[in-house]
């Protein structure tokens, strides 16, 4: 069975740094493209980061510079560093896998940025 298992969330302090793992199994990981989306309460899941098959990222302008998103397909393992947070990041965060025409998700983190 397919599964994609985040871990790393917490609380931190302002301008404190997290790093997320996503661990995925059932699935063909380095065909996958590998997102991180993020919701906070009361808002619209938003698109954080990608990283294609190939290694190519994108990332939201909210967090360009200060995250990075990378792989390890030995490892099966997508991971988001997070350094300089804000109170803004607040929010819990998700792991994606879309390979064509399908996708998963994770179960999502828990991200608290205090000030």
């Amino acid at each position: 069975q397919v599964q994609l298992v985040e871990s790393g969330g917490g609380l931190v302090q302002a301008g404190g740094s997290l790093r997320l793992s996503c661990a995925a199994s059932g699935i063909i990981f380095s065909s996958n493209t590998m997102h991180w989306f993020r919701q906070a309460p009361g808002r619209q899941r938003e698109l954080v980061t990608s990283i294609t098959t190939g290694g190519s990222t994108n990332y939201a302008d909210s967090v360009k510079g200060r995250f990075t998103i990378s792989r390890d397909n030995a490892k099966n393992t997508v991971y988001l560093q997070m350094n300089s947070l804000k109170p803004e990041d607040t929010a819990v965060y998700y792991c994606h896998a879309q390979r064509g025409p399908i996708d998963y998700w994770g179960q999502g983190t828990q991200v608290t940025v205090s000030s």
